[in-house]
């Protein structure tokens, strides 16, 4: 064997064992074969460089460091869903839908980045951000470093573009803010957020040990593809090699429909990854050509959106913190909570009016959530599980510890 062949050889063994690893979760050979066989590419590589190709996962470490992002202007715009937030408003979207017996695609909405992926014949060569539809930046060299990505395709098509989402794992962000707070520095807020930032480094050495994972889930131009529907467009994806959202469901009913919406409500927070709502699609492209787009938006799609992620904890204390300028806020404090992504225990009250409207105690069940996924908030008591002794809360009067540690006091009794 030559140098030549043997260097595709370990290309496409080492492919089929990274997808085994990275998309289906199913390796079957142990890291140190697989780091064995990559060394050995890496070495011939460096003795013949001008064989390195596109897909070898040599090429998935992060290249030169980029001093900004070009804009991209997509070929075809990526368009946004109409938004709905409760059944009501689903059944009704459901039931304008022209057709005698509608079959639809439903997953669920991950909560990250979008990103179009575009190939040329058969290879990637390029991958942008959503931006507003229109225009969006080029993060290729970023992209290239995700593993879930295949940066070459079973058919060589002259183009083909797909959408998909880049999300960090809910795991993958709780082990990278574990390393922050030991370093003493600034923690994430959210996957979400995290996702976002990692995929805009300008070092793409630093995305690709972010551990970034994708889902793919629509195709973005007009591709010569031998699919019918959204179905078979999941099924060919997976077929070379993208990752899919395995909670995908084709559904032959409005009723199948609801329950899928309600069993990604009820279990949101059994997933690695976060979800913000569920998609929901006529599944045949010849009725959604047939239906068409609004000024902003396709007739046969819509996002489900979920309201905030709302969870029960204890409020411990109430305690009063003295800004720069001498005012004192109220900052809630209780048994922490993971929340929308991340641990939470505390939350300001902005002030003694706020304390008052939402009518919290110290030893309240309290509901809480995060604004706009981001910043943590009470929402409010559960009266019916109000200790008996219970006491409202008042500002000091004064604070002795105010003196030599002016940072914060607590509220004095009655």
């Amino acid at each position: 064997m030559n140098y030549r062949e043997e260097m595709k050889e370990l290309r496409d063994t080492l492919n089929a064992h990274g997808y085994r690893y990275y998309v289906l979760d199913e390796p079957t050979i142990s890291d140190y074969e697989y780091d064995h066989m990559l060394r050995r590419l890496e070495e011939l590589e460096a003795a013949h460089p001008e064989e390195i190709t596109p897909d070898s996962p040599t090429q998935r470490v992060g290249g030169r460091t980029l001093s900004e992002f070009e804009q991209v202007t997509h070929p075809v715009p990526l368009e946004s869903l109409q938004d709905v937030f409760n059944d009501d408003e689903v059944c009704q979207f459901l039931e304008k839908i022209p057709l005698d017996a509608p079959v639809w695609s439903v997953e669920p909405k991950v909560d990250g980045l979008s990103v179009a992926l575009e190939y040329r014949d058969g290879v990637f060569v390029r991958g942008a951000t959503r931006g507003d539809g229109r225009v969006g930046e080029d993060v290729t060299e970023n992209l290239r470093t995700i593993r879930s990505i295949p940066m070459t395709l079973p058919e060589k098509l002259p183009r083909l573009i797909v959408r998909g989402e880049v999300y960090m794992a809910r795991s993958v962000f709780q082990e990278i803010n574990d390393r922050l707070e030991l370093e003493g520095k600034p923690l994430m807020a959210n996957p979400r957020n995290a996702a976002a930032g990692s995929l805009r480094q300008k070092d793409p050495k630093i995305t690709a040990h972010r551990d970034l994972e994708t889902f793919i889930y629509a195709v973005a131009d007009e591709a010569p593809l031998d699919v019918h529907s959204q179905w078979q467009f999941l099924e060919w994806l997976r077929s070379c090699g993208f990752s899919v959202n395995p909670n995908a469901r084709r559904c032959t009913s409005a009723a199948e429909v609801h329950d899928f919406c309600a069993e990604a409500l009820a279990h949101r927070e059994d997933l690695d990854y976060d979800i913000d709502g569920v998609v929901v699609k006529v599944d045949s492209f010849a009725d959604q050509a047939a239906l068409g787009f609004t000024a902003r938006a396709p007739r046969w799609a819509i996002a489900f959106k979920f309201p905030p992620e709302e969870k029960r904890t204890v409020l411990r204390e109430i305690r009063v913190q003295v800004g720069r300028t001498g005012v004192l806020t109220p900052v809630a404090e209780f048994d922490p909570v993971f929340v929308a992504g991340s641990t939470i225990a505390r939350a300001t009250l902005h002030n003694i009016d706020e304390v008052r409207r939402k009518n919290v105690r110290v030893g309240d069940t309290i509901v809480v959530h995060k604004a706009g996924d981001v910043i943590p908030e009470v929402v409010g008591p559960v009266l019916e599980l109000r200790p008996a002794d219970s006491q409202e809360f008042q500002m000091p009067t004064h604070c002795p510890r105010l003196v030599g540690n002016p940072q914060d006091c607590h509220s004095l009794p009655n």
